[in-house]
């Protein structure tokens, strides 16, 4: 039985979770495409976006030229809130790292060159064996030294409910010493789901009493200690909410009941841990899971206030309920979406061919097809450079397609020049050959030859959208000549500038930048 049969036959918890009662906060589900989620991040300093009319009677602007194009690259292009990403641990620790050198496998992992970013999800007892500090294991230490070394951010979630790990529960021991645990409801003696190891572990069948004054205090502390290492941190990409039960994901599938008393605790106690980490996270962008709500504690009021607030989304897997499937593709344009799936385990040779299509052309093309500006590199349960090799080499034709289209891919595709009361005039256009916009605010700084700002400003959110064209004006000082000028491009997110590098296939500076020059093709 999968997750979605058993989601059928299991629909009565809704109303017994809920004891009849209306959720203050619960939001129904809706299509997303026109959501009133707000206008996005605040724009500082926005361009003048157009219309730019050349005619009477609305002409603006005199006679302009095209002076200079970009056309797309067919390279990678890593930048900031997009790329591939190399999985060193997930489900279950360093147990998923298939190699007897576990330090030799991870340094392999993180050299590994599809990757641009990577991921841990460590457990808090392994980040927190005591209060008041944190104390990350050896092979996280490690993990943050060789991403430092190889210019690789790194992306990561506390797992307070781990159902893979066997031989430790997931919260340190001086929470479980002053917090109620409560027994799930289910037991599979026969059948596919007693197949499933984890529904054989122990640890795996009780949740803590989320809401006890205890938990509480001593959740408040791991985030206030996880925010004084990483909030704002070069280091990190992104950090994954904490939510509910199985892996953080925001379920305890297959299981039908929850530690509350009542939805309206749940979702209380939700929304605050919720508002505890985006109190912390101020410039770190916080990724929340799109689980519909199966064990009913407020997982659509969670996802909701995480949009609102210009947080992104994430989701466990590519195949999955309709219901996540529009809130990825149709989420606000300035929202990053991270799509974990794994590879198969096992060795592409015996991977089961449909029609030419292999498991891991089938999932990527789909991930492709949500638009999303993540998406994992993980051999499910089976870790390892080599696993994720075979993989590529089997089948590399849509690995390299999607290291070349996902996130977004931005260039000034045709700049125009003209002269106005002796002030240079410049408009771009600016085209994304992405899947998804960009997941904040693209800021352009036009600068002289030797450096200096002569004008910067960014345009709205999530702009440029895939295969469409924004332009933005920049009024120049006088005298100034187009010839030699640089466009800068970075992207704003939670009052952090991240570089970016343009995506065109034209010569760039070594720091991104493009400078302005005749192509022998335009006037001059």
């Amino acid at each position: 039985m999968n997750r979605r049969d058993f989601l059928k036959s299991g629909g009565t918890l809704a109303a017994a979770g809920a004891g009849g009662r209306i959720a203050y906060g619960f939001v129904p589900a809706h299509n997303w495409g026109k959501y009133d989620f707000g206008s996005g991040p605040v724009v500082h300093n926005r361009l003048d976006q157009g219309p730019f009319p050349q005619y009477p009677p609305e002409a603006i602007i005199p006679n302009d030229s095209v002076v200079m194009t970009t056309t797309p690259s067919f390279e990678v292009v890593p930048n900031y809130g997009k790329g591939l990403i190399t999985y060193i641990t997930a489900d279950m620790g360093t147990a998923e790292i298939q190699s007897k050198n576990i330090p030799q496998a991870i340094e392999e992992l993180v050299r590994f060159p599809l990757g641009q970013k990577l991921y841990i999800r460590p457990t808090w007892r392994e980040i927190q064996p005591r209060p008041g500090r944190l104390d990350f294991p050896d092979y996280i230490k490690l993990v943050f030294k060789l991403a430092k070394t190889h210019g690789k951010r790194v992306g990561f979630r506390i797992q307070m409910s781990a159902p893979d790990y066997f031989n430790a529960p997931a919260l340190p021991q001086f929470v479980l010493d002053n917090v109620p645990l409560v027994k799930l409801t289910g037991h599979w003696k026969k059948g596919s789901m007693a197949k499933m190891k984890w529904v054989h572990n122990p640890y795996a069948q009780y949740e803590p009493r989320y809401d006890n004054p205890h938990f509480q205090q001593s959740f408040k502390e791991l985030v206030g200690l996880l925010a004084a290492e990483f909030n704002g941190s070069p280091l990190i990409e992104f950090m994954d909410t904490f939510m509910y039960g199985f892996w953080g994901e925001g379920h305890t599938w297959p299981y039908t009941n929850n530690p509350f008393p009542d939805y309206e605790t749940a979702e209380r106690t939700w929304v605050k841990m919720l508002e505890i980490q985006l109190e912390n996270f101020t410039h770190t962008p916080l990724l929340t899971n799109t689980q519909p709500d199966y064990s009913h504690v407020g997982n659509s009021e969670v996802l909701d206030r995480t949009v609102r607030s210009n947080n992104w989304m994430r989701s466990d897997t590519i195949f999955i309920e309709n219901e996540q499937i529009e809130a990825l593709s149709n989420r606000p344009p300035w929202i990053a979406a991270a799509i974990e799936q794994g590879i198969p385990g096992g060795p592409p040779q015996s991977a089961q061919l449909n029609e030419g299509i292999s498991p891991s052309d089938d999932i990527i093309a789909h991930v492709i097809d949500v638009g999303a500006n993540y998406w994992s590199l993980w051999n499910f349960h089976v870790i390892s450079a080599a696993n994720l090799m075979s993989w590529y080499k089997a089948f590399p034709a849509w690995f390299d397609r999607i290291n070349r289209k996902i996130g977004y891919r931005v260039r000034p595709s045709m700049i125009w020049s003209y002269r106005q009361d002796g002030y240079l005039g410049l408009i771009a256009g600016f085209a994304n050959d992405g899947i998804a916009g960009v997941p904040g605010v693209l800021r352009i700084t036009v600068e002289s030859a030797d450096g200096r700002i002569l004008q910067s400003g960014c345009l709205d959110p999530g702009y440029p959208l895939p295969g469409k064209i924004r332009q933005a004006q920049f009024i120049l000082p006088k005298e100034t000549k187009w010839q030699g000028l640089k466009l800068k491009a970075e992207i704003e997110v939670k009052g952090v500038r991240h570089p970016v590098r343009w995506a065109c296939h034209q010569r760039l500076n070594e720091d991104g930048t493009l400078t302005l020059r005749p192509d022998g093709r335009h006037a001059e």
